[in-house]
């Protein structure tokens, strides 16, 4: 039975083997992971602090960016689900890499490039690129077929995949706008108001709030239920209409929690209070009365004993880095971008491309064979040389170690460290300098 158990070959994975308490040194070269659809928001402040966040710097970008794919997006005709797709891409990437390297617009119009081509809406980026141009300066209409988008096109090219290895080739989006329409409907339906003008308006006033929720990160936080759950109380607040209708739609039953709904209202409350020209329901809604609308949603929070943000940890709350300053060029402006070329910039902790595999086997397969290229295989051992011991030279070296040099008198009193008289001179000894009559060494 020992023999045959010595004879089992060697797992192929990389963990521990059975009966071995030593952790694996590592993770496994092929392992594939499924990237977190949600971010909690302690998290999600704790990747901006990384970046180097500027809170009043970084909102705006992030509203003007959200703005741009919507305007883009409805300049070009596409659905309402290509601009969900494209804001969370939009997001995504931008909690993870500072401004100062990346130009919102590009990103924008990048993502919705990506988005396109998710949703099967397929638009080339010339188009968007040409769109977004018209849009921004309307005296000066172009068409896609415009070389002045050849640069802004190749570098929106090389952007798709960097977003595409920063989401994890994740392509789980939310659609809160079908399942708005429904709920609404069943909502009215129970009401049995028998008006149609209310609903029509409730639903109006929901349907813009869906958009601007975009602007927030909400929908990386939230699922899609607890996301309308949120749209639909905070509309029947803000039009004074009944809310005993809307308690049916209890949270537990479509997998949601009380807290998390709260949370995603006061992330809208604070959007509208605080940037309400950026909106579409901001600029519909008195200021006082969000206010308002907003102190009762805190007083619900405090009598349900909910933290203001879910999973909230204040022993997890780090010191945040310096903040990165910097002005990000634009590939629509190339003037004031200097990585127009296609190439993107990369940061993080890989500088290589990044390959997903999906298939263990083969991911196992590809470590084998890429460990041959890169495993140093050394091998130690002596050689004996044999060399020469060099005699140290005397002090006093005899005259066969000089043949040409002479003791003074007894050879014409020739010194070859001098170079001889001319032929003719009548020389005397008093003629050379003094001590010469020496040879070297002899002193």
């Amino acid at each position: 039975m020992a023999s045959h158990a010595a004879k089992e070959p060697a797992p192929t994975s990389n963990g521990p083997a059975a009966g071995d308490a030593q952790p694996p040194l590592g993770p496994d070269s092929g392992l594939s992971s499924i990237p977190t659809q949600y971010i909690q928001e302690q998290s999600l402040r704790q990747m901006l602090k990384n970046i180097g966040y500027d809170e009043a710097r970084e909102d705006n970008y992030r509203l003007k960016g959200v703005q741009l794919i919507d305007s883009v997006r409805q300049s070009l005709k596409l659905p309402v689900k290509t601009f969900d797709t494209a804001a969370t891409y939009y997001h995504k990437f931008r909690i993870r890499f500072p401004s100062a390297e990346y130009n919102y617009e590009d990103v924008a119009l990048a993502s919705l490039f990506v988005a396109c081509k998710v949703e099967d809406t397929i638009k080339k980026s010339r188009e968007i690129l040409c769109a977004a141009h018209n849009l921004k300066q309307p005296h000066d209409h172009k068409t896609p077929d415009d070389k002045i988008f050849e640069s802004p096109s190749r570098f929106t090219v090389g952007l798709e995949r960097h977003i595409l290895e920063t989401i994890g080739f994740d392509f789980r989006v939310q659609y809160p706008q079908k399942l708005l329409i429904k709920m609404v409907r069943k909502l009215y339906s129970k009401a049995n108001t028998g008006s149609d003008s209310a609903e029509q308006h409730f639903l109006r006033l929901a349907y813009d709030m869906s958009i601007d929720l975009y602007k927030t990160f909400a929908p990386i936080k939230h699922s899609t239920f607890t996301i309308v759950l949120a749209i639909v109380e905070l509309t029947a607040l803000l039009t004074d209409t009944s809310t005993e209708a809307i308690k049916e739609f209890g949270p537990t039953r479509w997998h949601s929690d009380r807290g998390c709904v709260l949370e995603a209202m006061l992330d809208l409350l604070d959007l509208y209070t605080q940037f309400a020209k950026s909106t579409k329901v901001g600029t519909q809604i008195e200021l006082d009365k969000l206010m308002a609308v907003k102190i009762d949603v805190n007083k619900a929070m405090s009598k349900d004993r909910h933290n203001r943000y879910y999973g909230w940890c204040e022993r997890c709350v780090q010191e945040p880095p310096e903040t990165l300053t910097g002005t990000p060029g634009s590939a629509t402006s190339p003037g004031t971008n200097n990585s127009i070329s296609g190439t993107v910039k990369r940061t993080g902790k890989a500088t290589e491309t990044l390959r997903f595999v999906f298939d263990a086997e083969k991911a196992r397969r590809e470590r084998d064979l890429v460990a041959l290229y890169h495993n140093d295989e050394e091998e130690e051992y002596e050689v004996e040389v044999e060399e020469p011991i060099r005699e140290s030279e005397s002090r006093h070296p005899s005259r066969s170690a000089h043949p040409h040099r002479s003791h003074g008198h007894g050879h014409g009193n020739n010194d070859h460290g001098w170079a001889p008289y001319r032929s003719g001179r009548q020389g005397h000894h008093s003629d050379r300098p003094k001590g010469r009559n020496k040879s070297h060494g002899y002193y």
